[in-house]
């Protein structure tokens, strides 16, 4: 049993709402074998993973995955649950996995729920099932893993978790982001995140966000400067100065008169920072151990408190203690120090709450200052300190005491933000009670700031050992997203099978219309406020959150394809729109799909994820696109339902306005706007560029579709016409059905790949050019599925008297020749009077097409990649014909198209008019 393969859902996807993994595995030897042919395995499984037993599977209750181990179950369903219950081992809180048969006997899918902030590279998940699979192959093979081996293999996993895993800083800006709704996406394994999106989002790096000062960090890292700026500001601080050498460390012994502190000037976490120093021997010993630049100050009295100031505010405030155990007369220091080390909210770093304590120099130093070593033994109740610093990161707890504070505290602590032009400042202080006013300034300073950091951390304040705990995540979210904004902008998820870009892409165009800043991601790329910004397949995750992420957006216009969906998940959690254009037999065959039942089961996903509230664009027209208002997580009945459709007799479409809703439908020639009994006419499908004066009824769909998303957005109806107008399909949508002249020939190039598409697009060709004019340069895909090109191939033989037939380049796993040849079998035994000529390459094809077309006829061109075509087709002379909308009449056109609008359409692409 091995894993073959492993990748990341980082969205939403057809298995969970949230974040999964799914990994291919391969049983081997374990092939066909069943839990109960092996026996005493369910029993030594249990022994090894106890909790197993609480485990539902599909029973929904405690114990119903014995139960299968008991009946009889494959090895990768255990690999699932013992994987999960690791994960529940080390503190990873998943619950939900599922495994899946695929077509190859002994290959399974097995899918495994992930925390929803852990990174997409985070190698824990396969880490998780490797050590999964090696207990049920040793469990298997008659003994479970030997004694303390699993505990030591536990261990390391759990530590690798840890150290993936944000620190509780960042995870207390994310919580607090999620309860507002505010989309967050996680900078790989760092703690950089992204709050928003467009040009509502912001950027946090732990207690550091975008708006933070680079010249109040700066201030803040150095200790010398941080210090003189504050005195001169009449705040009380520390008198002190800077030390290049150990000679002026130890001159300012002499003037400022000990006891002193010595730290780096630029220094975090309380690192190389002595107290207690009375001699020069001391300050020289301290010096040297920094070995740069130090700053020397009067050690202030008092206790030390750290004040959480955001965006001019105080937010919290906790007193600090120094690490230390509290003796019980029998125990050794280091074995209290174990027994403190040995609560779960310590570990090590940042990772957790608190820090482990670590015996080293500075502690056996303090020890020894008071006549102590680590296996001295304390009285019962006797407090031993372990370091003069209070920092958390060496061991220190914290107590809240936000509410006690004086209000001359929080007075100067506000000030002193305000000084460095910090929105995020902690301010360490030394006062003999928080509680109590500040003195000034001046003369002998007994009291006041010791040091300002720029990203404090914020543990202290979220799990203090005593007093309350403070949501300060939520105070720094809110002075990033102020009066309650979610940060987010609109957006639309577009699916289907045909025509998803130009419905994306027509969307884009229409909302684009009054200066609106749109982000799009197509078949074809990613294009920021019309500047293409990147050329390459964008319909997946990353794209979109490439959109998403990019502050000039206003409106995001998302093409979701099939594939990206399945391999990677959604690239948003919610959309405000979402458009499911049709869907028809395509992919089939590819990634574990084998009916379109399964295929509309993907593109639900799109639909399932509109947020309540907002609004679902169905096509009316289309059986497996009306079966998804069906589906129980589509809820329909928390989103606005508006419907497209060619027919104004549909059934679903007169029964939806009758119930007062609202649908875009072509009636007579016009793209309506239908809401209840009241109707209101857009446009003309003849004036729409690019539906050849209304022969081209896909168009029509497209228009629809987009017409209604862009309204749910907030489009003006009396603008769509105008915007419509202004729509140039040979830039705007380039490669769905562009037309080219060359000489007296047209050439009509386009994308239709599958059968559906191209039944599509001969019936527009037939109704311009006339069935006996039409010629075609033709490639398939090779990763279809044989039955998908051969259905393809028959409505070519149906629609076509000359096919030139050639391959794609990328030929996607099949043989020279293959494809190609199964296309010209199937189109002959369909008409077998036809003349199908094969053509190598594209380029070859398109002068082999032009060669069998008369003058006044049409060359379809079907491509793989529409750069190389239409540098191809610019070379030969072919020049963008492009589509001028009718002119004949404004009376309301009947669809289909009349005989008039036809007939100017033919004179469009020079062919003669026609009875």
């Amino acid at each position: 049993m091995k894993i073959e393969s492993l990748r990341r859902l980082r969205g939403p996807n057809v298995y969970l709402s949230r974040p999964a993994v799914v990994a291919r595995l391969r049983l081997g030897d374990l092939t066909g074998v069943e839990t109960a042919d092996v026996t005493g395995f369910t029993e030594r499984l249990l022994r090894a993973l106890p909790g197993l037993a609480e485990h539902h599977c599909a029973a929904g209750t405690p114990g119903g995955f014995v139960s299968r181990l008991r009946g009889g179950t494959y090895f990768g369903h255990v690999a699932e649950h013992a994987c999960i219950e690791l994960s529940q081992l080390i503190g990873r809180d998943v619950t939900f996995g599922r495994t899946v048969g695929t077509e190859e006997a002994g290959v399974y899918d097995v899918i495994m729920e992930c925390p929803v902030d852990e990174s997409p590279e985070s190698p824990v998940p396969g880490e998780l099932l490797t050590a999964a699979i090696d207990l049920v192959r040793q469990v298997h093979a008659g003994a479970g893993p030997a004694a303390g081996q699993l505990a030591a293999r536990l261990a390391g996993l759990a530590a690798l978790a840890e150290r993936e895993a944000t620190g509780p800083s960042t995870r207390s800006i994310i919580a607090a982001a999620r309860r507002r709704g505010i989309p967050v996406e996680r900078f790989d394994d760092l703690s950089l995140v992204r709050l928003g999106w467009g040009h509502r989002r912001r950027m946090a790096w732990a207690a550091m966000t975008d708006r933070t000062s680079a010249v109040g960090v700066d201030i803040a890292g150095d200790k010398h400067v941080t210090r003189r700026l504050l005195d001169e500001a009449g705040i009380p601080v520390a008198p002190g100065g800077a030390a290049g050498t150990e000679a002026e460390a130890i001159r300012l012994l002499g003037e400022l008169g000990g006891p002193v502190v010595v730290k780096p000037r630029n220094g975090r976490h309380g690192r190389g920072v002595t107290l207690h120093l009375t001699t020069p021997e001391a300050v020289a010993r301290a010096f040297a151990a920094i070995g740069g630049e130090a700053v020397v100050e009067r050690q202030l009295d008092g206790r030390d408190y750290r004040v959480l100031v955001v965006a001019g505010e105080v937010v919290a405030v906790a007193e600090r203690v120094a690490a230390h155990v509290t003796g019980d007369g029998r125990s050794t220091i280091t074995a209290l120090i174990e027994a403190v080390n040995a609560d779960p909210r310590r570990g090590t770093g940042h990772s957790r709450v608190l820090t482990r304590i670590t015996v080293d120099e500075t502690v056996r130093g303090v020890l020894a200052r008071d006549g102590r070593t680590p296996e001295s033994v304390p009285a019962d109740g006797e407090v031993v300190r372990l370091r003069d610093t209070a920092n958390l990161s060496t061991g220190g707890t914290s107590r809240d005491v936000t509410d006690q504070v004086h209000p001359d505290v929080t007075r100067i602590c506000r000030r002193v933000a305000a000084l460095l032009g910090l929105d995020i400042a902690g301010i360490d202080l030394r006062l003999p009670d928080a509680g109590a006013p500040v003195p000034p300034g001046g003369g002998v300073t007994t009291a006041g700031v010791i040091e300002v950091n720029a990203v404090p951390g914020l543990r202290m304040h979220l799990a203090p050992v005593e007093g309350r705990a403070r949501d300060v995540g939520d105070a720094i979210v809110r002075a990033m997203f102020p009066g309650g904004s979610d940060g987010r902008v609109p957006a639309v998820a577009i699916t289907g099978t045909n025509g998803k870009t130009t419905v994306t892409r027509l969307t884009a165009h229409l909302l684009s219309g009054a200066g609106t800043r749109v982000g799009t991601a197509t078949t074809d790329g990613v294009t920021i406020d019309g500047r293409v910004i990147q050329v390459a397949d964008a319909t997946g995750p990353r794209s979109a959150q490439m959109v998403l992420g990019d502050p000039q957006v206003e409106v995001a216009v998302l093409e979701t394809a099939r594939g990206g969906l399945l391999r990677r998940g959604l690239g948003y959690d919610w959309s405000d729109v979402g458009v499911i254009t049709n869907i028809t037999a395509d992919h089939l065959g590819q990634d574990g799909l084998t009916s379109i039942e399964e295929l509309a089961h993907v593109k639900a996903v799109v639909a399932e994820r509109v947020r309540d509230g907002g609004t679902l664009v169905l096509n009316a027209d289309d059986p497996w696109v009306r079966s998804l208002v069906d589906r129980p997580r589509v809820r329909a009945d928390r989103k606005r339902l508006v419907w497209f459709s060619l027919d104004p007799r549909n059934p679903v479409l007169t029964e939806h306005l009758a119930r007062g809703g609202a649908a875009y439908v072509l009636h007579d020639g016009w793209l309506v706007q239908a809401t209840g009994a009241r109707r209101t006419p857009l446009t003309r499908l003849a004036e729409v560029p690019g539906a050849y004066g209304g022969a081209a009824l896909h168009v029509a769909a497209n228009t629809l579709a987009a017409i209604a998303a862009a309204r749910a957005l907030g489009a003006r109806p009396e603008r769509l016409a105008d915007r419509l107008a202004e729509f140039d399909p040979a830039t705007g949508n380039p490669g769905r059905g562009t037309l080219f002249r060359l000489g007296d020939v047209s050439l009509y190039v386009d994308y239709a790949h599958n059968p559906a598409a191209l039944a599509t697009t001969l019936r527009t060709l037939h109704r311009v050019w006339g069935p006996e004019r039409c010629v075609a340069a033709v490639t398939l895909p090779g990763d279809r599925r044989a039955d998908l090109l051969a259905a393809s191939a028959q409505v070519l033989a149906d629609g076509l008297t000359r096919v030139v037939l050639y391959e794609d380049e990328d030929r996607r796993g099949r043989e020279p020749g293959e494809v190609a040849g199964l296309v010209e079998r199937e189109m002959r035994a369909r008409r077998p009077q036809l003349t199908a000529v094969r053509a190598d390459g594209f380029r070859d094809a398109v002068t082999r097409a032009l060669d069998l077309a008369a003058p006044g006829e049409v060359v379809l061109v079907i491509y793989e990649s529409w750069g190389p075509m239409r540098s191809y087709l610019t070379g030969l002379g072919a020049v963008p014909a492009g589509t001028v909308p009718v002119t004949a009449g404004r009376a309301p056109l009947p669809s289909p198209a009349p005989a008039a609008a036809l007939q100017v359409a033919r004179r469009l692409t020079g062919l003669p008019a026609r009875g």
